[in-house]
């Protein structure tokens, strides 16, 4: 990897780290991180397969409450790093990507602990009214993150061409791999399911079977099957009641009100005259 590529991964990274905090741009997410590391590496096609493999595993990670879900910035640079570089198979990479993610889980934890001291010091500044400081403070807790990610995404990127480390991953044995690779498969349908789980949406698993329907039993590809979701998805509107009564509501309400409203104008001018 030469200093350029290693660079551009500590600045990928960068913004991955900071992105997991701000959930602004979505930087953190795999179909993102992974393609950016991909184009820095000279392979984004292995960025963008092992990103969206990621991110059907990673849909149902997110913060809720005081609950800090799986790092999914760490897991989607570092897995991305060791199969380009590192020559490893894409289904190894995603195995790996799920104890990477529980890392990047502890080390966010302890990332946000020490930034508790940050926010004390941020009250004192707001007191005192010093709102440079207070600048400066906000910055650097969000620089505590960004390195969270582009410390140990950079030790993997100078380490894995090395011999050490190629040794270390060619010494895993056959059976390994391959219960990494079958267990790959299974931890996509996971992630899948916890957001159905989450979603509940009952009155949507009709155009749910129907899609696997759809998906086993014709050669559609994903553009073909993605244009008929959207257009099931958009008949379904129109045709539900849930969204056409209101509709009509509004329509039909609307122009009830006025006449009634002018009807009871008209009976205040007969009263007064």
């Amino acid at each position: 990897m030469s200093a350029i590529q290693l660079i551009l991964v500590f600045l990928v990274s960068c913004i991955s780290g900071m992105g997991s905090i701000l959930d602004e741009w979505q930087t953190h997410r795999p179909l993102i991180a992974c393609t950016l590391i991909g184009l820095v590496l000279g392979d984004i096609t292995t960025g963008i397969i092992i990103g969206g493999t990621l991110e059907m595993i990673a849909l149902g990670w997110m913060n809720i409450g005081a609950a800090v879900a799986p790092d999914a910035a760490l897991a989607s640079i570092i897995s991305t790093i060791l199969v380009i570089t590192g020559g490893q198979d894409i289904s190894v990479g995603i195995s790996l990507a799920i104890p990477l993610a529980a890392l990047g889980q502890v080390l966010t934890i302890l990332v946000r602990t020490i930034t508790v001291a940050f926010q004390h010091m941020a009250d004192k500044a707001g007191e005192n009214g010093n709102l440079r400081s207070l600048d400066w403070i906000h910055v650097s807790a969000l620089v505590l993150q960004a390195m969270r990610i582009a410390i140990p995404a950079v030790i993997v990127a100078v380490t894995v061409g090395t011999s050490t480390v190629e040794s270390l991953l060619n010494a895993i044995p056959d059976v390994i791999v391959q219960g990494l690779n079958v267990a790959g498969g299974f931890i996509v349908v996971v992630g899948y399911a916890m957001v159905i789980n989450m979603m509940q949406a009952r009155y949507l698993m009709p155009f749910f079977f129907l899609g696997f329907v759809v998906a086993a039993f014709t050669q559609f590809n994903l553009v073909a099957l993605g244009v008929l979701g959207l257009v099931a998805a958009i008949v379904y509107i129109q045709l539900s009641p849930k969204y056409t009564v209101k509709a009509a509501i509004e329509e039909y309400g609307g122009g009830l009100s006025r006449r009634s409203g002018s009807a009871d104008d008209d009976l205040d001018d007969d009263l007064d005259d």
